[in-house]
């Protein structure tokens, strides 16, 4: 019975690094894979509905650690709690860029949220490997070793992200990417930058919104290659007697070796194709590998407790899981660069006319609400 709840939390964990590393990631990537401001729409776009059904599995983590295991949420917590504050931010931030980035449509205010998910992203990720790190090397947070391990975790985020973006950031057939005008010159279906054009789009403005998949398909290979190199360093640091303090050496040994596999898949020239498999196996053995290696503390738990938390979560968890497939088979689609996320809605200029941007009439708000789903049309090229 004492397997049971350590299974199960280490279920919600793998949950959660398998799925957050496609929105972390991506939102790291953001400078790198966003330039233009209907990729940066785009972009957001792909990432907000995700973050949703992520953050359950690591607030069900969290309640099965304060609820079950007491002594390890004292042991892992209560010695980084500076590394966690600072999970904590990061995590608020992001989540705040997501949410306020399309509320208004100055290019201000777009930039400041844009920061905030950039920074966000990169905290959590980084935290994140700090805490695997310190874990794994007895605690200790100022050590070669443990700064190697939170540098894989950084890459192994990254390499999800741009697996995800891949897949994600590949325009829909019929809308465009307004930001930088027409191709050649030619409007499509009107004006440029209409809202709600259903006009045919050349395939060369296609092609040119692809850009920004393209370049995440090709950075999987390099961020492979990049985390096979940072993993053998942190093998070797690891390998020093007294580094793995008071763990399970050959437990964490096989992780890292499930993780070369994984990288290794990636590294090659078909490397972009298994980059969807290959980083979620990577992503999903690092929480039971930092777990079983740094031999973290888990009492039994009473039968009483146990009893409770199963009827309390038995009818959720399926719940959880068959909404989160959904969510994924849904979300696997290329994104839009429109909807409650991405683009503010736009305002109604006198005559019925929709006007964004410095175009909009006097006395009209920048601050719009917004209807979920958004116009799948054109996007307005001023957001």
């Amino acid at each position: 019975m004492e397997l049971i709840p350590v299974l199960f939390l280490t279920a919600l964990l793998v949950g959660y690094f398998v799925l957050a590393g496609c929105d972390v990631g991506l939102g790291m990537l953001m400078p790198y894979l966003a330039r233009t401001r209907g990729e940066r729409r785009r972009a957001v776009s792909a990432a907000a509905p995700y973050f949703l059904g992520t953050e359950v599995w690591l607030v069900g983590a969290i309640g099965v650690v304060a609820g079950l295991f007491p002594e390890l949420k004292t042991a892992v917590v209560t010695g980084m709690w500076p590394v966690f504050s600072a999970l904590l931010a990061g995590w608020l931030l992001r989540d705040a860029g997501l949410w306020f980035r399309a509320r208004a449509e100055a290019p201000s205010w777009h930039g400041l949220w844009d920061a905030a998910i950039v920074g966000g992203s990169w905290t959590i990720a980084v935290c994140w490997g700090l805490v695997g790190g310190a874990l794994l090397a007895g605690g200790t947070l100022a050590s070669p070793f443990a700064a190697a391990v939170a540098a894989l975790v950084v890459v192994l985020f990254l390499l999800r992200g741009a697996a995800f973006g891949a897949e994600r950031l590949v325009p829909p057939g019929r809308e465009a990417d307004d930001a930088d005008g027409p191709v050649g010159g030619d409007a499509v279906g009107g004006a440029a930058g209409s809202v709600g054009s259903v006009g045919t789009v050349p395939a060369a403005r296609v092609a040119q919104t692809a850009v920004s998949a393209d370049a995440a398909a090709r950075l999987t290979r390099v961020l492979a290659r990049a985390g096979l190199a940072v993993l053998a360093v942190a093998v070797l640091l690891g390998a020093f007697p007294g580094t793995l303090d008071g763990g399970l050496p050959l437990a964490a040994a096989a992780g890292a070796a499930l993780v070369a596999v994984a990288l290794a898949a990636t590294a090659g020239t078909e490397g972009p194709g298994r980059s969807r498999h290959a980083s979620a196996l990577a992503m999903g053995v690092m929480a039971p590998a930092v777990g079983v290696g740094a031999a973290l503390p888990v009492e039994p738990v009473p039968g009483a407790v146990l009893t409770l938390v199963a009827v309390a979560l038995a009818p959720v968890v399926p719940l959880m899981v068959v909404g989160q497939v959904a969510l994924y088979r849904m979300l696997r689609r290329p994104a839009s660069a429109t909807g409650f996320f991405a683009q503010a809605a736009p305002a109604v200029g006198v005559g019925g006319g929709a006007r964004t941007g410095a175009g909009r009439p006097a006395g009209i708000s920048r601050f719009r609400p917004t209807a979920v789903g958004g116009p799948q049309g054109r996007e307005s090229h001023g957001a």
